[in-house]
């Protein structure tokens, strides 16, 4: 036992002496051990000390089939010894075929053209890079801007990045790639308009980027990049109607619709991919994490064929690509995962559970610091407030000490991993494998409401 501490210590020293973690205030470890883990199974992890957590966010929105998958391990085993790599750049390889084809049969629609990257945030950049050579070859050659939504998140590169909603975010890398627009998001319960009646707010919501098209220029607009449901804020599903009015709008301003579902596809809203659950064709689908259930990376733009027709034609080229897109170990994976996913009927069980799951969390209403639950399919957000009646939100002092200083590790401490996040107003995000049941639930908010209690007397 002395000797598995003393080993442990030293790698929480090597992490913070050599591992840039991502997104991490690096100097909160400079006399704290980094949270180290070294094994999943089913919907838990474990770490370097043996504890066992209750994997709340499916790692990173990822784990969709849940951790220790030995089947999805021997996939990739076996394609890597019979072609480890070879680049989708003029050539092709089998896997890569199959996946491309797997995915364009799922998808809705004329979308039959798969550009693979290796990430969300190369999908997202794809698709805008796409969207203006598209213009470009169709003879819209002032087409470039892009619209999105106020505090939603696309991804780092420079393109993405432009294309987020989070100012905080942008900041430390500005000037950015110009022409990305905001409008407002369908969080109704901080509506300013028609907050009572939700096909009158998704009415107004979708109007708001038809506004923006007209004030900038249709002929200026090449896509609007939106979410099935928004992430970063805390899980803002659409209201009725949405998507359909901001299909209507995009076609008759000749802007393309580009459904990033870096999170949302493959299972986390019960389909695999989740316009289908609203009900809107887009004309570009962005998709990663849940692929692969993250047991390897990749990602994709999915095309339709009447955006890739003028790619195809003449000596056109789409001067873009990845090393390591279309991977053959994880294109070989994906294939796994799919079938993994029929063969258990993941996408039915979120379909099945996601009532019993939202009405788990809906319990926490009865404690003063939370203000509204929603979401969708296995993806919830819990939005905390210093007043129930007022809505009013924390100073960001409060939420520094309250969300970060308190929740956040609490939460890890009582043994749930799931995100405390203020970007925009403060929640508690949950997103577990796919495999989950009422108990997961029932874990999760247990755990939730003892840290809950616990922070409403600090405020």
């Amino acid at each position: 036992m002395g000797n598995q501490i003393a080993m442990s210590s030293d790698l929480a020293k090597r992490a913070y002496d050599h591992l840039w973690m991502h997104f991490t205030r690096m100097s909160s470890y400079e006399n704290t051990p980094v949270p180290t883990i070294v094994r999943g199974e089913g919907t838990y992890i474990y770490d370097d000390k043996g504890k066992r957590y209750l994997d709340g966010l499916a790692g990173l929105f990822v784990v969709q089939a849940g951790h220790g998958r030995q089947e999805l391990a021997e996939v990739a085993a076996k394609q890597a010894a019979e072609l480890a790599f070879f680049p989708v750049w003029s050539y092709a390889h089998p896997k890569a075929v199959e996946l491309a084809e797997r995915l364009a049969h799922h998808a809705p629609g004329d979308l039959n053209k798969v550009f693979f990257t290796t990430g969300g945030g190369e999908a997202v950049e794809t698709a805008w890079k796409l969207a203006k050579q598209y213009h470009k070859l169709t003879g819209n050659h002032t087409k470039y801007k892009v619209i999105s939504r106020a505090v939603a998140y696309h991804g780092t590169p420079q393109g993405a990045l432009s294309i987020t909603g989070l100012p905080a975010l942008k900041a430390p890398f500005e000037p950015l790639v110009p022409g990305a627009h905001k409008v407002a998001n369908t969080n109704i319960y901080r509506a300013p308009i028609h907050g009572d009646d939700p096909e009158a707010f998704g009415r107004w919501a979708a109007d708001q980027i038809e506004q923006q098209i007209l004030f900038e220029g249709p002929e200026t607009v090449a896509a609007v990049f939106l979410e099935p449901v928004q992430n970063a804020g805390g899980c803002f599903p659409p209201p009725p109607g949405y998507f359909q009015r901001v299909r209507e709008i995009c076609d008759r301003h000749d802007v393309l619709l580009v459904s990033d579902e870096v999170i949302c596809a493959f299972g986390r809203l019960g389909t695999i991919f989740a316009c289908d659950k609203f009900g809107y064709v887009p004309d570009i689908i962005t998709c990663a994490k849940g692929m692969t259930s993250g047991y390897s990376p990749i990602g994709a733009a999915v095309v339709s064929d009447r955006i890739a027709e003028p790619f195809y034609k003449k000596d056109n080229v789409f001067l873009h690509g990845y090393t390591f897109g279309g991977h053959p170990v994880s294109s070989a994976v994906a294939l796994a995962n799919l079938d993994l996913f029929e063969r258990e009927g993941l996408n039915q069980h979120v379909l099945d559970n996601e009532q019993a799951f939202f009405r788990t969390l809906n319990k926490l209403h009865d404690l003063p610091i939370v203000g509204d639950v929603r979401g969708n399919g296995f993806f919830y957000g819990i939005e905390l407030v210093k007043d129930k009646a007022t809505k009013e939100s924390f100073t960001e002092e409060e939420s520094e000490r309250v969300l970060y200083g308190f929740v956040s590790k609490k939460l890890f401490e009582y043994g749930l991993y799931c995100r405390a996040d203020d970007r925009g107003d403060p929640v508690i995000q949950l997103s577990p494998p796919l495999i989950s049941d009422q108990s997961t639930f029932d874990e999760a908010e247990q755990i939730i409401r003892q840290v809950l209690t616990e922070a409403a007397a600090k405020i």
